[in-house]
């Protein structure tokens, strides 16, 4: 193909409907049809990027191999499919701005009144393009973020609209994602928000042709007669996405059997043959019957709030996938372990993780965790943060340093074993300051880190300011902390482990952000199966 056909998600009425999982979904099966398939995210904010928002405001930030701090739905993309993304996947309305007024700064619009049409769309149409030019592809499916009508992302709307004009027929295709309640009280089925969603969209000048509708009900016959009917797109178009019974891969298999990926080729004038959908029908398999059980415990700060863990969840679950085993995961707030004890909380846990985070509160308790863990040897993974505390617990109950700690947490501890990275010691802004993206990392011979990966050098994705302080190698090597990956210059600790013990590992960087459904990461797919190992022994015992 010369150039990309372009596919828009839109949604309508509220937000968190899914169009990131269907626009990933979509990409699955076009990938399973062949064809080479990029993904991006327009998220209409005008924060520059996701980096310093609250995670119980935005759910977690998602990290590309170029640094780029992302929103989750770029995780999605990146496990259902084999999109490569990077910093031009993820395009916010503050970006854009921040772009138009640097160039009116230097004068390439040659002193012309900067305004919204053409300025504004022009360099959205840009960011849209580029994504399918950076690498070959032959679709490039674009996610417009929030809800339509929402006064951030008029604009985008526009450049949208401006582009399916320009492009012609067959090259550009519209889809929008629609919640059809279901009424309890009542015992029907609503259509009128699409119906709002879809004029809205009108007025604007686009005209969907394919409906996705979310709805918790089956969609009966004359309720996707009175859709097509109003929103006038044709009634095969109109495609049934419910509420998944077990998990979110079912996705794909079930836009499938609405045969979406065969209407998708048609309107694009591809002609493909369906979707090969064997290995993701035999992780749905693993999914739904699975031959084991375990329970794992995730200690966190920000349990309260699903996105802001969804990674780390994911990579969770493919670890089950991995080892043919259901992974029941139970959420533990860490200021619950303060309050009560590691034992009480975390007893009967075949496993336990702590994730990545920032700020101090629920620190204590996860220390405590970790602390549990090594001493009633439960299988540990421990993240970024995850791993810093290992050394900050191991540094105060096995070597004896009173008052160890971060110097994030306790800028004047006698004996700061995590210290803030040197090149952030001059930093003043928040934003992309930290040691951010792919990393390249050597794994020290004879550890099960290097075991497990199967290679001495790794590449994995960083976002952090603080680092095990080199000043303490020396002693907590000598009481039994095992250095097991650094930096390829030696200077910066990236993995630890503890021997005796079943499964304890912790790494610096984030694995979880590199982990897929039908490619468990190694790390998880091993401490799934030490916990697995851990629950057996228990059993035995």
């Amino acid at each position: 193909m010369t150039q990309p056909k372009y596919i828009f998600v839109t949604g309508g009425v509220v937000s968190s409907l899914g169009k990131g999982l269907t626009a990933a979904s979509l990409g699955t099966l076009l990938e399973n049809c062949g064809l080479r398939v990029s993904l991006m995210k327009f998220d209409p904010y005008l924060n520059v990027d996701p980096g310093t928002m609250n995670p119980f405001q935005h759910g977690e930030v998602y990290v590309l191999d170029d640094g780029a701090e992302t929103d989750l739905d770029l995780g999605h993309y990146e496990r259902f499919t084999d999109s490569r993304l990077a910093r031009p996947n993820s395009v916010t309305s503050g970006q854009i701005y921040q772009a138009v007024l640097e160039n009116e700064r230097k004068g390439d619009y040659l002193g012309q009144t900067v305004q919204v049409i053409p300025h504004v769309t022009n360099e959205i149409k840009r960011r849209i393009k580029q994504v399918g030019q950076q690498s070959p592809s032959d679709v490039v499916i674009c996610e417009i973020g929030g809800t339509t009508g929402d006064i951030e992302g008029l604009a985008v709307l526009e450049a949208i609209r401006q582009m399916g004009h320009e492009m012609g027929p067959g090259n550009t295709l519209f889809i929008h994602v629609t919640l059809v309640p279901y009424i309890r009280v009542a015992g029907e089925i609503k259509t009128k928000p699409t119906q709002q969603s879809v004029a809205k969209l009108r007025e604007i000048g686009i005209t969907p042709q394919i409906m996705v509708c979310r709805s918790e009900k089956p969609i009966e016959e004359s309720v996707r007669k009175k859709i097509a009917l109003f929103c006038n797109v044709a009634e095969e178009a109109v495609i049934e996405e419910m509420d998944v019974k077990h998990s979110i891969y079912e996705v794909p298999l079930m836009l499938q059997q609405e045969k979406m990926d065969d209407l998708v080729c048609r309107w694009l004038r591809l002609r493909l043959p369906p979707a090969k959908m064997i290995t993701w029908k035999r992780i749905i398999h693993r999914i739904v019957e699975p031959k084991h059980h375990v329970r794992i415990a995730v200690v966190g700060k920000y349990i309260g709030l699903q996105d802001a863990y969804k990674s780390v969840y994911e990579a969770i679950h493919h670890g089950g996938i991995a080892n043919n085993a259901r992974v029941e995961i139970v959420k533990v707030d860490a200021e619950d372990i303060e309050e009560h004890g590691a034992a009480r909380v975390l007893r009967g846990m075949a496993g336990i993780l702590v994730p990545g985070g920032f700020g101090n509160r629920g620190i204590e308790g996860k220390i405590k965790a970790v602390q549990y863990a090594r001493q009633n040897k439960v299988p540990y993974l421990g993240l970024c943060l995850g791993m810093q505390i290992a050394t900050i617990e191991f540094a105060r109950n096995v070597c004896g340093l009173k008052g160890a700690h971060s110097t994030e947490f306790a800028p004047e501890s006698p004996h700061p074993v995590i210290c803030l990275l040197e090149e952030q010691k001059n930093v003043k802004r928040m934003g992309a300051t930290m040691r951010l993206g792919a990393q390249a990392c050597k794994l020290a011979h004879g550890t099960r880190s290097r075991a497990l990966y199967g290679a001495e050098i790794i590449s994995e994705r960083h976002r952090h300011r603080y680092e095990f302080n080199n000043d303490y190698r020396r002693q907590l090597a000598e009481n039994g902390l095992v250095l097991a990956g650094t930096t390829l210059d030696g200077e910066l600790v990236e993995l630890i482990e503890q021997k005796n013990h079943p499964f304890f590992i912790a790494s610096q960087f984030h694995p979880e952000f590199k982990s897929k459904p039908h490619r468990a990461h190694p790390l998880f797919r091993g401490f799934v199966e030490a916990a697995l190992r851990q629950k057996a022994g228990k059993r035995r015992a």
